[in-house]
């Protein structure tokens, strides 16, 4: 059978008293297997993770980086509180890890797709969000699932984003060919492919910015399950030549 991506699409505005579940389960069918990629605007917008500018009040180190960089100083406060460090600060960019181990810019906060004046900030536990949605899904529908929430990140050394896994509920992230012949019979040594991210990237041709297609099934991708969690991805700081 070939791979599907099948959309999910939504006319309303989501909030905290949505149903993700009954909104997937009013338009679509789950099958055994498939995996359920959300956006992390909606799972954001879903559990409150939205602030008006207009609450935040700047530190002097904010305003000092807002400045120098032609940012809101609100924005660049939210950027701080969300983050464990400044990576780097270079052509009004402000690259950060998040408290999540995330590197990414501005801490992943947004003003896309929200009212004026509005962001919205990462999910608290991405993997935690992304485990509740499976056990709702899973109990509604008796269908054995993985979840996985989408973000959209930069790349270094290329241009454009690409959509990237933030939190994973059920499958084994990594595809390790570590220690398997290729075709040649040579033995592999490094090969690890990224499933969960290219799952996402494959996943952001059908979602889109502006097609209010919020979430994503992932039909007939044979993928292992697994209880791994999203640090599983994440370059230690030992093996990172970057930082």
């Amino acid at each position: 059978m070939s791979l599907q991506i099948i959309p999910i699409k939504t006319q309303k505005e989501i909030g905290l008293d949505a149903n993700l579940v009954d909104l997937i389960l009013e338009s679509s069918e789950i099958n055994d297997g498939d995996i359920l990629v959300f956006s992390q605007k909606i799972v954001s917008k879903n559990e409150g993770r939205v602030l008006s500018l207009s609450s935040v009040n700047p530190s002097l180190l904010a305003n000092g980086i807002a400045s120098s960089y032609g940012k809101d100083p609100r924005l660049v406060e939210l950027i701080l509180s969300e983050s464990k460090r400044i990576v780097r600060m270079e052509n009004g960019i402000i690259i950060v890890e998040t408290k999540h181990g995330f590197v990414c810019a501005n801490a992943g906060i947004d003003e896309s797709n929200v009212q004026d004046g509005y962001a919205t900030l990462l999910p608290d536990d991405p993997d935690k969000s992304a485990n509740l949605l499976k056990d709702r899904i899973e109990q509604k529908t008796g269908k054995n699932i993985a979840v996985i929430i989408s973000d959209t990140f930069g790349r270094p050394f290329r241009l454009g984003q690409t959509n990237v896994a933030i939190g994973i509920a059920g499958l084994e992230p990594i595809l390790d060919y570590n220690g398997k012949p290729d075709t040649f019979g040579k033995i592999m040594q490094v090969t690890a492919i990224a499933i969960a991210d290219e799952i996402c990237s494959a996943s952001e041709l059908v979602m889109g910015k502006v097609q209010k297609c919020p979430i994503v099934i992932v039909r007939n991708y044979n993928f292992s399950s697994s209880d791994a969690k999203i640090q599983k991805m994440l370059r230690s700081d030992h093996d990172d030549l970057f930082r």
